[in-house]
């Protein structure tokens, strides 16, 4: 079986920075599975490893733009830190769900000041171009349930 839309795929990976940096792993974990064609994992990773097969193993360099996208300066903003009620002690990297227009959305802090509070709307791996080293570790067809909810739900060994 290939990699498909619609297949439910387990697959070992680790992700650097251009620098060399493990950024994340599944090593020492279960791989990750994900439901192929429903936008669950980077876009650039999810076209490289379709038409693959099981034991495959692949490099991915993926792009800003195919991996968690471009930052956006507008999403930097010096926010008063009375915003922060009920949390003494505001600490760089911490994060917080705001509520925005665009409804919630999960922002980092990267500056404290006694007056206000720098956060980032940005995902922190934004502007980054991403390195994966990837293992197709399991494929199998998704289950109708799991079409209909966009997401695998676990992944048996192929019988």
């Amino acid at each position: 079986m290939q990699v498909e839309d619609n297949c439910c795929v387990a697959i070992d990976y680790t992700v650097k920075d251009d620098e060399g940096t493990v950024v994340d792993t599944s090593e020492g974990r279960d791989p990750l599975v994900y439901l192929h064609g429903h936008n669950n994992i980077v876009p650039g990773l999810e076209k490289a490893l379709v038409g693959k097969s099981e034991g495959d193993e692949l490099e991915v360099k993926v792009e800003p733009g195919e991996g968690y996208g471009e930052r956006v300066e507008e999403l930097v903003q010096d926010v008063p830190r009375e915003m922060f009620q009920g949390v003494d002690d505001i600490q760089p990297g911490m994060q917080f769900q705001a509520q925005t227009a665009n409804g919630p959305q999960i922002v980092t802090v990267s500056e404290v000041g006694d007056e206000s509070v720098k956060v980032d709307g940005n995902h922190p791996m934004a502007g980054k171009t991403l390195h994966f080293d990837v293992k197709v570790a399991n494929i199998r067809e998704a289950t109708e349930e799991e079409i209909e909810h966009g997401h695998a739900h676990e992944m048996a060994s192929n019988e």
